[in-house]
């Protein structure tokens, strides 16, 4: 069902032309949702996919998930082998690094994500190994 909605969205957003799919978080209680550019780790070619954020100051944080299914998602693999990426937030473009949040912060991201989702450690239990918390700070 979760990856049903990705595709109606980003159906949505490319029929649009970017005019309707992207949205900034309201405020603490809500995510906002944005468009990732990567690099294809073997392709070498741009891949798009729409993900929901939040804000932490000028960061943009993510969780990567795939369905809450096992496995990474690819957008994730493409961050790793090439952390350079675009984002796409409700009509701005910008150049992006990505890395996983680590120790502490990892902890608090997570946390400021189950603010806002207060099932997420159920659904992250759903999964054989550890949900990445994506930073992707600006460059």
């Amino acid at each position: 069902m979760v990856r049903l909605f990705w595709y109606a969205h980003r159906a949505l957003y490319r029929v649009t032309g970017g005019r309707i799919g992207l949205r900034s978080p309201k405020d603490r209680a809500h995510w906002g949702t944005m468009r990732l550019t990567t690099t294809g780790r073997r392709s070498g070619r741009a891949r798009g996919v729409m993900l929901g954020y939040v804000e932490d100051e000028a960061n943009l944080v993510t969780l990567a998930m795939n369905g809450w299914a096992d496995g990474e998602p690819a957008w994730w693999l493409n961050l790793q082998a090439n952390p350079e990426a675009t984002v796409d937030v409700a009509g701005v473009s910008r150049a992006v690094r990505g890395r996983a949040a680590r120790d502490a912060e990892r902890a608090r991201l997570w946390d400021r994500w189950r603010e806002i989702e207060g099932d997420l450690d159920a659904y992250a239990a759903l999964r054989s190994s550890e949900t990445a918390v994506v930073v992707l700070e600006p460059r």
